[in-house]
């Protein structure tokens, strides 16, 4: 802030108060109207009016799976204004075979109760139940459970809202994948004033990001039995209940689905943590210990810990062997960065079993023969020759071929380490046998951010999430500083297990300059495994100071028609959001509506 006032007085001074006005309308137009504008468009784009209504009841007709949704409500003390909105959204619905299952939780308003009781008949598919005490949101739902009797559990909160054609979405869905055992959408919030804001357009499921934030949480629909066979929701974890059942449900089924849609209104009212995440301190506490649950209920040693940003957690897994690691670095000359990356890892590893593999391409100066000589004195560094025409893919694979470790680590020559524990924050992951590549943080010398993970169709290809975005951005929901998935990660800096590298066969020596990376992390992902990228490793990135980069247009093209069917939708994006900017912006234009 000091830094903008700085830069105000300045310009005022030197350009006069109107090129001052000018700017200050810009700035507060891409800060604070920018998103803001391209939201009221994605909302008036898929505002469901009287025709389109009746649209999707006819399309309705054509289902030929139409089960019974259970919409279970714990309601306590809520203004009865804002009660009423909610459940009107619910007798709103266009999808009509469902049921409300509300649960008093011994309420002392007065008008909760009369607006309560003034709906019991008037509607049947509304059901209530009266609680004597108040017991907590986990004993309310439990008792608004019991009332159910829907093939799936839709959860709706007491002053939220739901789009019309929430549940239509829901069956849609269910009728081209009856095998979904869990369902969620895309979600925003809701002031007093009805006016929407803030939305969260999520990435398919992503496991490593639900360690890391509860990100599935609105809407949720569930299978009925499973909400039944794991125990409903459990008192001790009141305030994050809904992140302790989802932890649960994932355990027992991989039939998850996300409707990349706004289908829920998160209300920030005076005491919601949609309002102030400081409004519910225990929620946060209780989701560390559901974690921490998940884990211990899966005999993994981790320590869970709370991010700096409320509602956000780190998982630091135990490490229980050591394998070497063989760390496969290509360079060229320009010394002074190779000397730069090798000093910055013998310095501050605190991981000790690792070799170095440096694989020289052609170099011709004598500092560089100079500084091989030297290396060669170090026991656990092995230099070897590729004098060949430059190709990443086959130096790369030419290295591993000279390599002893069982987890590879593929390192750029001109990076530097800035963390002492970034191999050990690298290995937790590779040792997991789901994981097939693990990506990390990449920062220019000027603290802005060059890699955090790869987006899909960013750009027409592929292109770095939060390119140039300062390193302690939280935008988007913090995106840059959690663990999560990606369909891709730079291979900048990357770590793998040799034995999935073989097993895909390694870098596409057709691919000599660009997207090998990408390709490779591809390859992997159609094996099953999945592609971490962690922030907890940082490591600065001079980027191509070895090399000049180099496009060759058949590579675009050979990449684009290998890849095209998930380029053009990258399922840890969203397709609502932009393919022009990095920061996980809205998309330009919002996607056409359809039924």
């Amino acid at each position: 802030m000091f830094n903008l006032i700085k830069k105000g007085i300045y310009t005022i001074k030197k350009k006069g108060f109107y090129i001052f006005f000018l700017k200050l309308k810009n700035y507060l137009s891409r800060r604070y109207f920018g998103e803001s504008k391209k939201y009221k468009k994605y909302i008036n784009e898929n505002k469901i009016d009287k025709k389109r209504k009746e649209i999707l009841k006819q399309k309705i007709q054509s289902f030929s799976y139409k089960p019974l949704i259970s919409i279970i409500t714990p309601v306590y003390n809520i203004d009865s204004k804002i009660l009423e909105k909610t459940i009107k959204s619910v007798l709103d619905q266009i999808y009509e075979n469902w049921e409300l299952c509300i649960c008093d939780d011994g309420s002392s308003n007065k008008t909760t109760l009369e607006y309560l009781k003034s709906i019991e008949n008037k509607d049947k598919r509304i059901k209530i139940i009266y609680s004597q005490k108040n017991e907590g949101i986990s004993m309310a739902s439990n008792k608004a459970l019991s009332l159910a009797n829907g093939e799936f559990i839709a959860f709706l909160d007491h002053d939220d809202t739901i789009e019309s054609n929430a549940l239509y979405e829901i069956m849609k869905l269910l009728n081209n994948h009856p095998e979904a055992d869990l369902i969620y959408t895309d979600e925003d919030k809701i002031n007093i004033k009805d006016e929407r804001f803030d939305p969260f357009f999520k990435p398919d499921f992503s496991i490593d990001l639900l360690f890391s934030m509860n990100y599935i949480i609105h809407l949720l629909v569930i299978r009925r039995n499973l909400v039944l066979e794991v125990g409903g929701f459990r008192k001790k974890y009141d305030g994050s209940q809904d992140y302790d059942l989802i932890l649960r449900i994932v355990e027992k089924t991989n039939k998850i689905f996300h409707i990349p849609k706004v289908l829920y209104h998160w209300r920030t009212v005076k005491t919601s943590a949609a309002n102030s995440p400081d409004a519910k301190l225990y929620a946060y506490n209780a989701a560390k210990n559901a974690i921490e649950d998940y884990f211990n209920r899966n005999n993994i040693d981790v320590k869970v810990g709370l991010s700096d940003k409320r509602g956000n957690y780190f998982v630091e897994r135990k490490l229980y062997h050591k394998p070497l690691i063989s760390i496969i670095i290509p360079t060229k000359d320009k010394v002074q960065y190779l000397k730069n990356c090798i000093e910055s890892i013998f310095n501050k590893s605190t991981y000790k079993n690792f070799e170095i593999i440096i694989i020289d391409n052609n170099s011709i100066e004598i500092e560089t023969k100079n500084y091989f000589d030297e290396l060669k004195k170090i026991k656990n560094v092995k230099i070897i020759f590729y004098p060949y025409e430059f190709n990443f893919s086959k130096i790369n694979n030419f290295g591993v071929s000279n390599s002893n470790g069982d987890i590879l680590l593929f390192l750029n020559n001109d990076t530097e380490v800035i963390k002492n524990d970034w191999l050990e924050r690298m290995l937790e992951h590779a040792l997991r046998k789901e994981i097939g590549v693990i990506g990390v943080k990449l920062l220019f010398p000027d603290n802005t951010i060059q890699h955090a993970g790869v987006i899909l169709g960013l750009g027409g290809l592929a292109g770095h999430a939060y390119y140039k975005e300062k390193n302690d951005t939280i935008k988007y929901f913090n995106m840059a500083n959690l663990i999560r998935n990606y369909s891709a990660v730079t291979f900048a800096c990357a770590m793998m297990r040799k034995e999935v590298f073989y097993e895909v066969d390694g870098f596409d020596e057709s691919l000599p300059y660009n997207y090998n990376d990408v390709d490779l992390c591809l390859k992997i992902r159609k094996k099953g495994y999945f592609i971490v990228y962690t922030p907890y490793v940082e490591l600065i990135h001079f980027e191509s100071k070895s090399r000049i980069a180099k496009v060759e247009k058949s590579e675009i093209e050979y990449i684009y028609k290998k890849w095209k069917y998930i380029i053009d939708n990258d399922p840890y994006y969203n397709p609502n959001l932009s393919r022009l900017r990095s920061d996980f912006g809205l998309r330009e234009k919002p996607i056409p509506w359809s039924p």
